[in-house]
């Protein structure tokens, strides 16, 4: 293994530390190492809750009809809220999302905008006023 972590595989107790094996019941990668080092046949420690044996004695029972249709108790559909279509946010050449946006969204509520150049209120590091003079974009004068 990659890592300096020694696990211990007790196939006799059936136990591995990972827990894995002992709580799901079916070996892990660990244990079909093991079986396949010590040339042990890996299915013997897969639980018989598993098995197709099993599987095959839960359909063994007749299913039982459920009756005319018309003799079941009258279907009760729930109800479902409807969103606010008005509060679905689009914007230009993005994906359409898919979230509504709720009262936490809306510009209002939430703290004002303080760019991180200038440290102005109200508009942000690519929109600031000071950022064209940093890049050299703005400048009219050569070198």
């Amino acid at each position: 293994m990659t890592s300096e972590k020694v696990l211990v595989v007790d196939i006799a107790r059936r136990t591995y530390d990972c827990g894995y094996f002992q709580v799901e019941r079916l070996p892990c990668r660990h244990i079909i190492a093991c079986c396949a080092n010590q040339r042990l046949d890996w299915q013997l420690y897969v639980h018989d809750v598993y098995k197709m044996t099993e599987v095959r004695k839960i359909y063994r029972f007749e299913f039982t009809q459920l009756g005319d249709p018309k003799t079941w108790p009258a279907y009760q559909e729930p109800t479902l809220l409807l969103t606010n279509p008005t509060l679905r946010r689009t914007s230009k050449c993005h994906p359409k999302l898919t979230r509504y946006l709720n009262e936490m969204d809306s510009r209002n509520m939430r703290d004002p905008q303080i760019c991180r150049l200038c440290g102005v209120q109200d508009h942000s590091r690519s929109r600031c006023p000071q950022r064209t003079g940093l890049s050299g974009v703005g400048d009219n004068g050569g070198p």
